[in-house]
């Protein structure tokens, strides 16, 4: 990592090179032994590794320290892949609202908040480059119980902390996500993080935004954030503390079936939502569980975008969603990147709990698919088929510097032909290519042909899912098809 310029001399560059992270959850040896992960990602190309850290785990009690979660971090890191850690102030004992998981809340005192993050960030001395007070702090209730101003106090004394026991650890804002992302100006969310941004602009070194919604839009999104600072006169580099898709922000109509099927749950009584049959124990769940139930017994008749995310979906559905997950690895991480981000973390890795299925999970149903892989057993072994993509993606972005968004106008569609070069250090550039076209149903449109400059003896082109295509060249030009699949092309093969 390398943040130059300090606050008081102008603005810090982004750290320095091109990252792609993952993220392995948010409950790493909360609900068993800490298993490895660190290994995994690395294999898949994860160059980054995010992982959160609660006060709760780490003291229990007053002044003893379990760093049994910390050390087994530590013990699996590799010096060739960055650490990102999130520490979120939760505790039974130590917070304003008694919890070992969350939402985090302010420290009741914020001195001995101080003592513990000094404690955890010299135990991690030179080998984690982030750290972050909590996450997504504006989510209040969900995420954080606590106001604006209290998040700014618990702030500046966690980047006191930092700074003191390790100096060239850099501070990451808590995440902005869709909730301020996606609402308007005035928004209670985007008044937290304009109240942050005018009081804690000294306590932090890194902003990090989290890319959901439309993948199209990500460059509006980091632009929003950019302007977020800006109206305070000042600016710190943007990363990516999330992003990943598919997911129902994108389709309209699968958040209409979704929230009329949860109003239905949350207004009615249980006389009406239940069937005679059901049992007490049903008929007590809470209205997100009943959410749940009625979606899957009303599946068939759902939208096909909505049916796609709950699981045993037709297998059709289940591949097409895959098929998006892939192209969306690609065309997310480099919209971000062309946007002059340099650190992207996918969420996530694998499940939470190995093994653990629960269908009326509202958050599983949300996110559950998301995970690049899964578990065999008791192995993290078992790779999703966005892994394989990441992978790729990783091989042809290895040794790259920066990412330019090319001119390239339109198909005979009409459709927008979106267009990238990657700079590589000691390599030939590779660009990525693709059309615009609905997310659900561009990838049934006939592919574009395109003639594109390519001054290079050779050309090699590959797809988001590692099918190799037809591609000609003539050492000026290389004439290829184009869809809403990402292509790779390069002057060498990759694996």
């Amino acid at each position: 990592m390398n943040l130059q310029a300090s606050h008081k001399t102008g603005t810090p560059k982004s750290p320095a090179g091109i990252r792609l992270g993952i993220v392995r959850g948010i409950t790493y040896g909360m609900f068993g032994e800490p298993d490895s992960f660190v290994p995994e990602s690395r294999k898949l190309g994860g160059a980054l590794v995010r992982v959160y850290v609660y006060w709760g785990q780490v003291e229990p009690e007053p002044g003893r320290f379990d760093w049994t979660v910390v050390d087994a971090l530590l013990d699996q890191l590799d010096p060739a892949a960055e650490t990102w850690v999130t520490v979120c102030s939760s505790s039974p004992w130590a917070t304003r609202q008694p919890t070992g998981f969350l939402p985090s809340s302010p420290a009741k005192n914020v001195d001995q908040y101080g003592r513990f993050v000094r404690q955890l960030v010299d135990r991690c001395q030179g080998r984690v480059e982030y750290w972050q007070c909590n996450n997504e702090p504006s989510n209040t209730g969900l995420l954080w119980a606590g106001t604006a101003a209290e998040y700014v106090e618990q702030l500046t004394v966690f980047h006191q902390a930092v700074r003191a026991g390790d100096p060239a650890a850099a501070v990451v804002l808590g995440g902005c996500g869709y909730d301020v992302l996606a609402s308007e100006d005035g928004s209670a969310a985007r008044e937290f993080f304009d109240h942050v941004l005018a009081h804690g602009q000294d306590a932090f070194d890194l902003f990090s935004v989290h890319l959901y919604g439309a993948p199209h839009a990500i460059p509006d999104q980091v632009a929003q954030v950019r302007a977020m600072m800006r109206r305070h006169d000042y600016e710190r580099p943007v990363v990516a503390g999330e992003y990943n898709g598919p997911t129902l922000f994108e389709f309209p109509e699968a958040q209409q079936a979704l929230e009329q099927t949860m109003m239905a749950a949350f207004t009615a009584d249980s006389a009406d939502t239940h069937s005679a049959a059901a049992g007490e124990e049903e008929a007590a769940e809470p209205p997100d569980r009943r959410t749940m139930r009625a979606l899957y017994a009303q599946a068939p008749q759902l939208p096909p975008q909505l049916q796609m995310f709950l699981e045993d979906c037709p297998p059709e559905l289940a591949a097409k969603r895959d098929r998006i997950n892939q192209r969306q690895i690609v065309t997310r991480n480099i919209l971000a990147l062309a946007e002059g981000l340099t650190r992207t973390a996918c969420w996530n890795l694998a499940p939470e709990i190995p093994n653990y299925s629960d269908r009326f999970n509202l958050m599983g149903f949300l996110f559950g698919k998301l995970a690049l892989m899964d578990y065999e057993g008791r192995q993290l072994t078992r790779h999703r088929p966005a892994a394989h993509t990441f992978a790729l993606l990783a091989d042809h972005l290895h040794g790259a510097t920066a990412v330019h968004r090319l001119d390239a106008g339109h198909g005979h569609d009409g459709q927008p032909v979106f267009a990238f070069e990657v700079q590589r250090e000691g390599h030939d550039p590779v660009h990525v290519l693709w059309t615009g076209g609905d997310v659900f149903t561009g990838e049934d449109q006939p592919p574009t042909p395109v003639h594109w400059p390519w001054p290079h003896p050779t050309a090699h082109a590959v797809d988001a899912y590692g099918a190799r295509q037809r591609i000609e060249c003539d050492g000026t030009m290389a004439h290829l098809t184009l869809s809403v699949t990402p292509l790779f092309v390069s002057t060498s093969p990759h694996s």
